[in-house]
């Protein structure tokens, strides 16, 4: 078993417990400060983590990721929040679109609905409140297409479409963690299991991005993405 444990925001002393416990059953630990084997971060953020993954998978070894805090935990996403009948928001897109234009990744948080009251019970002064809600991946992509159609309607050009190449993520460090890529499109129906649900549009890919993104792709799959050079793919 090959195990990649990421180190956090500071010095070894920021490992986390569990990655501590499978360091001391290790019968070698490697210590590498230049893209870090053990992650002076989180691990699923460097080239080098998905070059050895892949490696690894090619050789019959498994593997397994101790996850840990990045300055991606830190900063560095936006939320995309439920629409009411009166107030249907726009503004994540600006940032999407900044994002593709530039080609980094946008990381999006769906929203969730806790211990809301509804308003008559709100405005009755009764502690009662609505069942909890949990944007699902779906439920995002249907928004999203939605502000892309009114961009098409004014004529604006457009940061991204259905074929976008995107990631849906479930339940991100539990033993039942989901991840499946593929088109915008093809991921709206999609079962990701429970809450919570995140998203990630891609910028540009580099190669080994996207070998990686192929272990999480159905078997069609990932077929609109397209090479613009030797290193650099788009969607």
């Amino acid at each position: 078993m090959l195990y990649f444990i990421g180190l956090g925001l500071g010095d070894a002393k920021y490992i986390t417990v569990k990655g501590l416990e499978i360091v001391r059953q290790c019968s070698r630990v490697y210590l590498e400060d230049y893209t870090s084997i053990l992650w002076y971060k989180d691990v699923d953020e460097a080239t080098t983590h998905s070059d050895l993954v892949l490696r690894a998978l090619n050789a019959g070894i498994q593997y397994h990721v101790v996850h840990n805090a990045s300055i991606m935990n830190a900063v560095g996403c936006l939320s995309i929040v439920f629409w009411t009948d009166t107030w249907r928001p726009e503004s994540f897109y600006d940032k999407i679109k900044k994002n593709r234009d530039m080609g980094p990744h946008t990381l999006c948080l769906l929203d969730i609905k806790v211990k809301e009251q509804s308003m008559k019970n709100l405005m009755r002064g009764r502690n009662i409140y609505e069942p909890p809600r949990y944007m699902t991946f779906a439920q995002a992509a249907e928004q999203l297409l939605e502000i892309l159609q009114n961009q098409r309607d004014r004529g604006e050009e457009l940061a991204m479409t259905q074929d976008t190449v995107c990631v849906g993520l479930a339940q991100i460090r539990a033993e039942v963690q989901t991840i499946h890529s593929g088109t915008l499109q093809e991921l709206m129906s999609c079962d990701l299991g429970g809450p919570l649900h995140s998203m990630i549009i891609s910028g540009h890919l580099h190669s080994l991005e996207v070998d990686m993104l192929k272990l999480f792709s159905g078997p069609e799959g990932l077929k609109t993405l397209k090479m613009t050079d030797s290193s650099t793919y788009v969607s």
